[in-house]
C-alpha cells in the first residue's frame, strides 16, 4: 500500500514543530536547547581553553570535539544504555565532521573547543537535531563561524520522499531511506550526508531539495534563537 498520508498528518514537505533557545545554560560559554517533534537536545559549548593533553595540541590552529550522549529513558522502546557506547561515538564523529570546516579557530592555536550535546527525549533525527542545538551554542559562545549549519533528515516511504522523519515513519513496515543532511546557509554546501535504505537516484535529488528549503527555514529559527538572546541583554 502508498504511503499517501503521513501517520501525524503532516505535510510530506512539512517539518515537525520546533522550538529553539540559545543561552540556556549559565555556566557554559555558549548553549542551546532545541526542540524537533519530541526530540529534544541540550548543547553547550566551553572554550577555546588550553588544550590537555598536551601532545593533543595543534600549534597552528584550535581543535573542535564533540560530545553526543542519549540520557537514559530517553528512547522510543528500550531504555538507553548509560555511558559512551559505539554509536554516540560515531554520531560525535559525525557532528565534528559536520561542523570543523564552518569554525574557524586559526586564531586559536594549542586550544580546544568541546561541545556537550546531551538528549533527554528522542523520537527519530537526533543527530541532525544536536548538529542544530551545536550550531546555535557555537554562535552563542562567539565562536568564529564562516556560516551556521543547519540539519534535517529526508527520505523515502514507501516510494513518498518526505522531510523530517518521526520513529514511526523510521519503521514503518515497508521500504525506508532515512538521509540525514547538514548545510550551510549562505552557499547551500552540504556537511553531512548519510543514508539508511534504499531510495533512486531520481527520488534522492529529489529529498536533497526538499532538505535544502528545511535547512532554510530551521536556519531562520536558529536565527531567530539568537537574537532574542542577545536582545534581552
Amino acid at each position: 500500500m502508498a504511503y499517501t498520508k503521513r501517520v501525524d498528518g503532516r505535510k510530506f514537505d512539512e517539518l515537525r514543530p520546533i522550538e529553539a533557545k540559545a543561552g540556556v545554560i549559565p555556566n557554559a560559554d555558549g548553549s542551546a536547547y532545541f526542540k524537533q517533534g519530541n526530540t529534544i537536545a541540550y548543547a553547550a559549548v566551553y572554550g577555546p581553553r588550553e588544550m590537555f593533553p598536551k601532545f593533543k595540541q595543534n600549534p597552528k590552529k584550535g581543535i573542535l570535539r564533540c560530545f553526543y550522549s542519549m540520557m537514559p529513558f530517553s528512547g522510543s522502546g528500550e531504555r538507553i544504555r548509560p555511558g559512551g557506547n559505539r554509536r554516540s561515538q560515531e554520531i560525535s564523529m559525525v557532528m565534528m565532521n559536520a561542523l570543523d570546516s564552518m569554525v574557524d579557530l586559526s586564531a586559536f592555536p594549542n586550544a580546544v573547543v568541546d561541545i556537550f550535546v546531551d538528549l533527554p527525549q528522542t523520537d527519530a533525527g537526533t543527530r541532525c537535531v544536536a548538529i542544530c542545538a551545536a550550531g546555535i551554542a557555537l554562535a552563542d559562545a562567539g565562536i568564529p563561524m564562516k556560516d551556521i549549519i543547519s540539519s534535517v533528515a529526508v527520505g523515502q516511504v514507501d516510494g513518498t520522499v518526505v522531510a523530517d522523519l518521526n520513529y514511526n515513519e523510521e519503521a514503518y513496515p515497508a521500504i525506508v531511506s532515512d538521509i540525514p543532511v547538514a548545510m550551510t546557509h549562505n552557499g547551500k554546501q552540504i556537511t553531512l550526508l548519510q543514508m539508511d535504505g534504499e531510495i533512486s537516484k531520481a527520488d534522492l535529488m529529489k529529498a536533497l531539495e526538499m532538505a535544502k528549503i528545511a535547512t532554510e527555514k530551521i536556519y531562520e529559527l536558529q536565527k531567530k534563537a539568537l537574537k532574542e538572546k542577545f536582545t534581552q541583554e
